[in-house]
């Protein structure tokens, strides 16, 4: 058994992401180390083990620790601890941290950790990858693997090429980053991107998916975020795409999902990320019916009950 440790901002749509497609996200920016999992296998988020470890680190900021549980390609109970962070600007101390999360990782599982890094910032220059000290009888170099996305800037005919879900992933951060100031340009960027999705056969559960990181981070201003869903209802008119649900219909299951989510909060307190992606991953059907079911719990076993009455078809 092996184990793979994920930390991301809190607040950021790469959690989402990076749990939908794990093993499709280690094979596009870590391929050497993707090659030593068996994905065959199923492989699941533990959070609590994590917390445990970074429970006191990093005060003042936010962090939504992942621990993956994960088998080795030989099939031997062999742990891999592996640190994926989403780093979005530079950070003085970042190799320092890097080190500090990998140190508590074998402090705690007396284990090596394989530590990888995903750089999201738009600073070139900046390429943390190691932290050292070195003293007369004392010295230590600690490496750790990086992915600098604004390298893909140079590879966009492979991006263009790609159809693992990360593709599209980089260049929806990418295009969000050259944008910033150009919102005309982000509109045309956003629908093509989409599109692209179509283009490729994706599923209709792929397209959602990533349909939610592209409308997440391509913000628009308000006119022209309407101008993007009339452009996109005539584009799925025209391609006569009725098996997909439509941009209105994913637009309002977002919708419905962060007020299903607020309610049940409100209900039965805190959610776990566990059980906020059980109710993320209901049909809009279900969704519904759980906006109604929802006002006579009182308790988490409620929600918990319900949930398992309603099983997710499209669950691994």
């Amino acid at each position: 058994m092996s184990r793979i440790y994920v930390t991301v901002d809190n607040d950021s749509p790469w959690k989402e992401i990076l749990e939908a497609y794990f093993p499709q996200a280690m094979q596009f920016f870590f391929p050497q180390t993707a090659a030593l999992i068996n994905w065959k296998r199923p492989h699941e988020f533990l959070d609590k083990e994590f917390q445990q470890i970074a429970r006191n680190a990093e005060q003042g900021r936010r962090y939504a620790d992942k621990l993956v549980k994960v088998w080795q390609i030989q099939g031997e109970e062999i742990w891999l601890l592996i640190h994926v962070e989403i780093q979005a600007k530079p950070e003085d101390n970042f190799a320092e941290r890097m080190f500090s999360y990998n140190l508590r990782i074998f402090d705690r599982f007396a284990k090596p950790a394989i530590s990888l890094a995903i750089l999201c910032d738009p600073d070139p220059t900046w390429r943390p990858n190691q932290y050292s000290y070195n003293y007369p009888d004392t010295s230590l170099h600690f490496k750790f693997g990086t992915i600098k996305l604004l390298d893909y800037q140079n590879r966009w005919t492979e991006l263009e090429k790609s159809d693992n879900p990360f593709a599209t992933v980089v260049m929806a951060h990418l295009k969000t980053q050259q944008t910033s100031k150009k919102p005309g340009e982000r509109k045309t960027w956003k629908f093509s991107l989409i599109r692209r999705l179509y283009e490729l056969g994706f599923p209709e559960k792929d397209i959602r998916n990533l349909y939610r990181f592209v409308d997440w981070v391509m913000i628009l201003p308000k006119a022209l975020e309407a101008e993007f869903w009339q452009d996109f209802k005539e584009f799925e008119q025209e391609r006569v795409m009725s098996y997909i649900t439509t941009g209105e219909r994913i637009g309002y299951e977002r919708g419905q999902q962060d007020i299903v989510l607020r309610q049940l909060q409100r209900r039965v307190g805190e959610l776990s990320q566990e059980v906020k992606k059980q109710v993320q991953a209901l049909s809009l059907e279900d969704l519904e019916a759980l906006g109604e079911a929802l006002l006579d719990f009182t308790a988490m076993g409620d929600l918990l009950n319900w949930l398992q009455a309603h099983p997710n078809e499209t669950e691994n």
